[in-house]
């Protein structure tokens, strides 16, 4: 359930994040929510009690955050672009990539049920990102390079196992923001044209990330990467219903196998 949650979570932020960067410039987006969230975290850690991780996890959490910025930067830039539903379930394919094969190769089984969602899965944003649409490629190719820089930074996410999931979050998105901020300063100012659309794109990564880490570790690094890399599902169904985007009938039918490779997984 955790890994839906994920997805839907990071569905609906990263819809928002995209329309904002359409008015902003995607690191101003980043330099101003990456801090909130990484406040968040740490606030929510130390309110909840949750035990302090080890250095190890917390620079797995940092190390997660700094390849994370990148990928973000891109994704944000390339959902600009658009279209916002073929971008979005591209750099959802491969961003379930590099997880699954670091899973995998760390002694992960899968079995039947979870191989065939596997299959389901990447089958079906596999048809959503590469279906011609009338807008043309877009942001795609700069999308599935952020899928790539996603793919990693869930790996190193998923390195954490300590329970203060919390604290490893809020490290990722320290790093990020002690980036960010500094780089927005100096080359597009910290002032936002949308100021509302960017406060509300904050909490969908901020949950999303806290999902995900929670279904990692309740369910193994594959399963609870390609659980969440069902994200673009969401995404895309919010731009063909709010901004009106067209999406072919071979798109629809990327939607039915996605979501139906998260059902074989989560009941595997």
């Amino acid at each position: 359930m955790s890994g839906l949650l994920s997805a839907l979570t990071y569905g609906v932020g990263d819809f928002l994040s995209g329309v904002a960067s359409r008015r902003d410039s995607p690191l101003r987006v980043v330099a101003l929510t990456h801090p909130l969230s990484a406040a968040v975290m740490l606030l929510l850690a130390v309110g909840l009690g949750q035990p302090l991780p080890s250095a190890g996890d917390l620079w797995w959490g940092a190390g997660a955050g700094a390849v994370g910025l990148a990928a973000v930067l891109a994704f944000y830039r390339a959902l600009a672009l658009g279209p916002m539903g073929a971008v979005s379930v591209g750099t959802g394919a491969l961003s379930a990539l590099v997880p699954v094969l670091f899973g995998v190769l760390g002694g992960e089984v899968l079995g039947w049920g979870g191989w065939l969602g596997a299959l389901g899965v990447l089958l079906g944003t596999g048809l959503l990102a590469y279906s011609p649409s009338e807008r043309g490629t877009g942001g795609v190719p700069l999308g599935l390079l952020a899928g790539l820089g996603f793919g990693f930074f869930f790996a190193l996410l998923g390195q954490a196992t300590s329970p203060g999931v919390l604290w490893v979050l809020g490290a990722a998105r320290l790093s990020s923001s002690l980036i960010a901020v500094p780089l927005a300063a100096r080359l597009v100012g910290l002032r936002p044209r949308g100021p509302a659309l960017i406060l509300a794109s904050a909490p969908g990564d901020t949950l999303g990330n806290l999902f995900y880490l929670l279904a990692v570790q309740g369910g193994g690094l594959a399963v609870g990467a390609l659980l969440s890399s069902l994200y673009p599902a969401f995404t895309t169904l919010l731009a063909v219903t709010v901004l009106r985007e067209g999406l072919r009938g071979t798109q629809w039918l990327g939607v039915v196998f996605a979501l139906s490779g998260a059902a074989l997984i989560a009941g595997r």
